[in-house]
């Protein structure tokens, strides 16, 4: 059902590709749009076993998208360094395709937005977590993308360097 990748030594492992989805803080989440027309919009995320999570609005074009079409992908930049004189980038990427569906069931929407706010604030105790989501709590949508394929790839300056 996905392609294989064409550059194959650039591939990496499942595990190095999940690191670069643990590490990350953004990534673009790519969905069907109005139309018909790709919409790709760059969002925070955590990455919680073989799910990525995002915080949103009720309302918009991203909500409207997931709502009509379910299959989404998510795209993490690890490494993108310009090498001018090669007239290419050092880079290290990591594509999640999968399901993706608004979060509807409390405890799931609180367990999501938890390890959120675990991810970006992990000195801030559960206390503090607690009241910052109770404070958003009404106007939070929550979405969940299952992860069904991961694809990983670096440059071919990394994959020399490993040999």
């Amino acid at each position: 059902m996905f392609r294989e990748m064409r550059r194959k030594k650039q591939t990496l492992s499942e595990e190095e590709t999940r690191k670069i989805l643990s590490r990350g803080t953004s990534g673009v989440l790519s969905l069907l749009g109005d139309e018909g027309y790709p919409y790709a919009v760059p969002i925070s995320y955590v990455c919680y076993g073989s799910k990525l999570y995002f915080h949103s609005a009720k309302s918009g074009h991203k909500i409207d998208a997931i709502k009509n079409f379910s299959k989404a992908s998510f795209c993490v930049i690890d490494k993108d360094t310009v090498i001018p004189e090669k007239y290419t980038t050092s880079y290290r990427s990591a594509i999640a395709f999968g399901k993706i569906r608004i979060l509807t069931d409390e405890r799931e929407m609180r367990a999501a937005i938890k390890a959120l706010a675990e991810k970006y604030y992990p000195e801030g105790s559960e206390d503090e977590h607690n009241r910052e989501i109770d404070k958003d709590w009404e106007s939070l949508c929550m979405i969940e993308l299952s992860i069904e394929h991961l694809s990983g790839k670096e440059g071919i300056e990394l994959t020399k360097s490993k040999q």
